[in-house]
């Protein structure tokens, strides 16, 4: 959890025309301040990640990467210091090429272990490692590599690959079984916009291919459909609630890319949902999928979570008027003679006990979701969170009613 700069401010290197908004420690700094004074931190947003467009344009006499002198004048160490005396971390980006995608140096694979070691004596907490400017047989040595260059030097660092982006995301080009042993969370798909056509592009993508992403998912690896987009121009409130639930049910990163300095209390608060973090951040650490796929144009995703509650979210992609969704927990594949109790994760409010045979009725705003949490109050004798794969609504493929 944290915020990263790409979405929001991209490659802006402009510092003379708009000081405000680009790329430098400024930038960085203030955004720390942010994390930690406006109630992100306490939340688990920690980490502060700089991406693309950050270095100099060309390496030092020594071969080393080097920040912009002019937009980072005290250097990475000065901010990753400022960054952890307010209890969060900093991460940094690297490109497995020979640029990065924005045109700055690459980390080719005869710099791999100078560069682990820089990040490494910077104090740097994370590295996102993106693909551009090299081949397949590149970045089948060049991410493992990587791997074993952090780990060689002693410091804790999440390493972020962009590895499967590149290579279509799928098997058989994609490995997740390798993956999953040489990074702690990868790319997986396209980079976001700030639209809700590619929220859903993203959305769509994922849970297409649950059958392949779901089972590769879980703590110490994850799948990340990027950034959250929630506080900037392109998403309505509704489509904001709706990317928010729908990463947490993918047991996704939550990485923001927006203007904390700026942002709206509507946006700060979905983003500051504490039963919504709590879901997110389940320790069991298990991604969610769709159950369900209506003619109505209302889909059900589910995940299991410890304790044997579990999380549903109700979503439409309609986009006339709210739709009055009927179903029951049996439908949704629970087990037979449960009854739990139902919160919704955005209300806040207890919506009762619930049985599984029970219809029940939600009203869902056009692209919008209603999301609960529910909780057991009672389970049958042989109760179906014994054994992951006997979670409701897993084996079953969305079907068309």
């Amino acid at each position: 959890m944290g915020w990263m700069s790409w979405e929001r401010f991209r490659c802006n290197v402009d510092c003379q025309a708009d000081p405000h908004n680009c790329i430098s420690e400024q930038l960085f700094f203030e955004m720390a301040d942010r994390l930690a004074e406006d109630g992100w931190r306490e939340l688990g947003y920690e980490y502060i990640n700089m991406d693309d467009c950050w270095s100099a344009k060309q390496r030092d006499a020594a071969g080393q990467l080097v920040p912009d002198p002019k937009r980072f004048p005290s250097g990475i160490k000065a901010l990753a210091d400022y960054v952890h005396a307010r209890g969060l971390k900093l991460g940094i980006y690297g490109d497995l090429g020979v640029f990065t995608c924005g045109g700055y140096p690459g980390t080719t694979l005869e710099n791999v272990k100078q560069d682990a070691q820089t990040f490494a004596a910077w104090g740097v907490d994370m590295l996102k490692l993106d693909g551009c400017y090299s081949s397949a047989e590149e970045q089948a040595k060049g991410y493992p590599e990587m791997a074993r260059a952090l780990n060689a030097t002693g410091r804790p660092i999440v390493y972020s690959c962009s590895w499967p982006a590149y290579q279509g995301g799928l098997p058989p080009k994609v490995n997740y079984t390798i993956l999953a042993e040489i990074c702690n969370l990868w790319r997986n798909y396209d980079d976001i916009q700030d639209s809700w056509e590619s929220v859903l592009s993203i959305v769509d993508w994922f849970f297409t291919n649950q059958d392949v992403l779901q089972p590769a998912a879980g703590p110490g690896h994850w799948n990340d459909p990027d950034m959250l987009i929630i506080g900037n121009f392109g998403l309505s409130f509704e489509q904001s609630r709706s990317q928010m639930a729908l990463w947490t049910v993918m047991a996704a990163p939550l990485l923001m890319s927006t203007d904390l300095r700026t942002i709206s209390p509507s946006a700060k608060e979905i983003l500051q949902n504490r039963l919504m973090i709590q879901i997110n951040q389940d320790p069991l650490g298990i991604q969610g999928r769709r159950i369900v796929k209506e003619k109505s144009q209302i889909e059900v995703f589910l995940r299991p979570l410890s304790r044997a509650a579990s999380a549903l979210v109700f979503f439409s992609r309609r986009t006339d008027m709210p739709f009055r969704y009927t179903s029951s927990l049996a439908k949704l594949h629970f087990p037979e003679d449960a009854v739990y109790e139902v919160q919704d994760v955005y209300v806040g409010k207890i919506v009762g006990a619930l049985r599984t045979a029970d219809n029940f009725s939600v009203v869902i705003n056009p692209s919008g979701v209603v999301m609960w949490y529910l909780r057991p109050m009672a389970l049958p004798v042989q109760p179906w969170h014994v054994a992951r794969q006997q979670a409701p609504g897993e084996g079953f493929h969305p079907a068309l009613l």
